[in-house]
């Protein structure tokens, strides 16, 4: 029992995210944890190309006169 008692407290964060991934998976909200994911990743590449305009600008032409 105890051998049971220390593999759970060890293991607990992993045995958590398996039971959250499941649960995931068996309710189709993986389409809106993916859609969340790429609005944030869009929110968070808009505000840094506006703060940082000029550098993304010069790495762009770098790149397309690379190409």
């Amino acid at each position: 029992m105890n051998d049971l008692k220390n593999f759970i407290h060890e293991y607990r964060g992993a045995i958590i995210g398996a039971i959250l991934a499941i649960i995931v998976l068996m309710t189709g909200l993986l389409r809106l944890a993916i859609a969340i994911i790429i609005i944030c990743t869009g929110i968070f590449l808009g505000n840094y190309i506006q703060h940082n305009k000029y550098e993304v600008k010069q790495k762009l032409l770098d790149f397309i006169n690379r190409i």
